[in-house]
């Protein structure tokens, strides 16, 4: 061992990584020991990696995956700073969402089961929904990261200054289209979708296309994203009780702006296209 070789236990204590994690890192090659002990297989590291162990651990504590950790020190190493400010402004989005979510928990857990039980505004009522020119994405994902992510990539291309030059405009409230017959936790089919009117430029992975008029059943939901399931067996009910079946994947469009807006506050509108029952004679 020559004199800047640092033993994986001491790099460990330095770095505040365990030698588990840093065995972990080597054969992921994101953080490589310079020398190993040809018949031992001990680890030896140098002091010029004190500082990308430090980074690793810093962005890992950040909640940042380690293939996001690589990509982003890769960034760093090339000198790439639109990857690198692309990277933050996405982990700085998931933060936001993650800071959300847990203010809606909060704002759930305040409330009574008095009020818990009393999230629509309104009954049920029944109605025909024109046909609307949208730009879409639909992936696959889980729900609330999903969405949000999609809203996200929408409304950033609709702002880009070709876009905006074109006088593309929102035309109605922005909503997510649930296409799987069942709850999925992690693989949901979902589409997110912005009325807009105007000339407009969309990226790979977008389109913009006609969603054609269906009549819905509909209501308003008052309360956090978390508690729409509470409307949603009203919704249920409502349609059971009628004779009415569903007649395509149902929406949710969102009526406020969650980052404006307090979570007990937040309107969304539950849309579910139906077939009615036949009238009786």
């Amino acid at each position: 061992m020559t004199a800047d070789q640092i033993p994986i236990t001491r790099f460990s204590i330095i770095t505040r990584i365990s030698p588990k994690a840093l065995r972990y890192y080597d054969q992921l090659g994101l953080l490589v020991p310079e020398a190993k002990d040809t018949l031992t297989g001990y680890r030896y590291y140098t002091s010029d990696q004190l500082e990308r162990g430090v980074r690793v651990k810093t962005l890992c504590s950040l909640g940042i995956s380690l293939e996001e950790v690589a990509d982003y020190l890769d960034a760093e190493a090339k000198g790439d700073r639109d990857a690198l400010q692309a990277l933050r402004e996405k982990y700085l989005c998931r933060t936001r969402g993650e800071i959300s979510r847990l203010q809606r928990i909060e704002a759930l857990l305040k409330q009574s089961d008095k009020e818990l039980l009393k999230m629509a505004l309104s009954e049920p009522v029944i109605k025909d929904v024109p046909a609307m020119r949208v730009a879409s994405m639909r992936e696959k994902g889980s729900y609330g990261e999903t969405i949000g992510r999609l809203i996200g990539g929408l409304c950033e291309m609709l702002a880009r200054p070709v876009n905006q030059k074109n006088l593309v405009k929102v035309s109605g409230p922005c909503m997510a289209i649930y296409y799987d017959e069942e709850y999925k936790e992690k693989d949901a089919d979902i589409e997110v979708a912005i009325p807009i009117t105007g000339r407009i430029e969309v990226d790979e992975g977008m389109e913009v296309k006609n969603i054609p008029p269906v009549r819905v059943l509909a209501v308003v939901h008052k309360g956090s994203y978390d508690t729409l399931i509470l409307t949603y067996r009203e919704i249920w009910d409502y349609m059971a009780k009628r004779g009415m079946q569903l007649a395509g994947p149902g929406r949710e469009l969102y009526l406020s702006d969650p980052c404006k807006t307090a979570p007990e506050e937040l309107l969304t509108e539950i849309q579910l296209p139906i077939k009615e029952a036949p009238a009786k004679t």
